[in-house]
């Protein structure tokens, strides 16, 4: 077994979500899920098929999310992993939809933080065992770290008054 990290490649300020299902209908089903959603969202899913073919399946609504989604996907080829690149809403608005699809088995992260997926390859194929998602903390929020997290829900409209 060899342990190996892939970057996920992705402008800034996109934002992503990583997880795992165990069917070939997750394509369908994940496109369904984040129109249903939120009407107009704009996304690029990819799904890494782990039997047969054994193809990066994908859909979207954005053609350069969609591409970024299958590249990403292709350089992970991981049994069963899919990519949700999300372009004009944060994940907290789709994520209880993706969870309530019934295939999704689990989610490693969503997030726009840079995103380092730790993968173990074996014979047979690769498994995620873990994501690095973002940086190493710097410290404990102060009072003023408070009142700015504070503003900056309630301007995202997260949080009332």
């Amino acid at each position: 077994m060899e342990l190996i990290t892939i970057k996920i490649e992705k402008p800034e300020s996109v934002n992503m979500i990583l997880g795992q299902s165990h069917f070939i209908k997750t394509v369908e089903d994940l496109h369904e899920a984040l129109v249903g959603a939120v009407p107009g969202v704009e996304f690029g899913l990819a799904f890494c098929e782990s039997s047969g073919p054994a193809l990066v399946r994908a859909s979207g609504t954005s053609d350069e999310l969609t591409e970024l989604a299958k590249k990403n996907a292709l350089a992970l080829s991981a049994g069963h992993i899919f990519l949700i690149f999300l372009g004009n809403i944060f994940p907290v608005n789709v994520l209880n939809a993706i969870k309530a699809v019934p295939e999704v088995c689990r989610i490693y992260c969503a997030t726009a933080n840079p995103v380092e997926v730790i993968l173990a390859e074996t014979e047979q194929g690769r498994g995620v065992l873990g994501v690095v998602d973002g940086i190493k903390s710097k410290g404990v929020e102060s009072e003023e770290d408070v009142r700015d997290r504070k503003e900056l829900l309630r301007k995202f409209g997260y949080k009332l008054g």
